[in-house]
């Protein structure tokens, strides 16, 4: 017996997909800086040092003297004579007065007044130790600075952004399809 059939035949839609990748390019360029730095105002106030040397001692030890010391040297020296003479022609004249209590007054005077003192020597410095009297005050330095801040200026540069979207393609490949087929059957 024949049995009456249908016959069903189905094949499924085939797509293909065409896929373009989608392109980014991102290019940062540099910022522009600008910095600078000004200088510190500096202050600088020197008292300069003070150097005081004095060597009138020493020049005087040397026998380098001014004409005003030399004048009063010599008023000094001349007055301490006149009174040393002053005595001895005093006592000299007492010790003549009385001759008559004996001794040899003038043969003494005429030794003691033709003799001067003894010469004296020792070791000496010429210029005499710490004759040259030196003084310093020193130098003196105040230093004010203030710095200054620095300025800096900066320019931002926006990225460079290209950008290509992907694009996606559907293409059939092969349709859907239903075919039917009736088998056995009469009419």
């Amino acid at each position: 017996m024949n049995v009456f059939q249908i016959r069903l035949e189905s094949n499924f839609i085939r797509m293909g997909l065409k896929i373009e990748k989608p392109v980014q390019e991102i290019k940062q360029p540099p910022a522009i800086q600008s910095i600078q730095q000004p200088k510190a105002i500096l202050e600088i106030e020197t008292i300069p040092g003070k150097l005081t040397i004095d060597q009138t001692k020493a020049r005087e030890d040397v026998d380098l003297k001014s004409i005003r010391k030399r004048v009063e040297e010599f008023a000094q020296n001349g007055y301490q004579d006149w009174l040393k003479g002053l005595e001895r022609r005093a006592s000299q004249g007492t010790e003549l007065m009385k001759i008559e209590n004996g001794g040899n007054p003038i043969s003494y005077q005429a030794k003691e007044n033709s003799e001067g003192p003894p010469k004296q020597f020792n070791i000496g410095w010429i210029p005499s130790h710490n004759s040259v009297k030196i003084q310093y005050e020193p130098a003196k330095v105040n230093i004010e600075a203030q710095p200054q801040k620095p300025k800096i200026d900066v320019e931002i540069r926006k990225p460079i952004h290209h950008y290509t979207p992907g694009k996606v393609s559907i293409e059939i490949i092969e349709k859907n399809r239903l075919s039917i087929d009736f088998i056995n059957l009469t009419i």
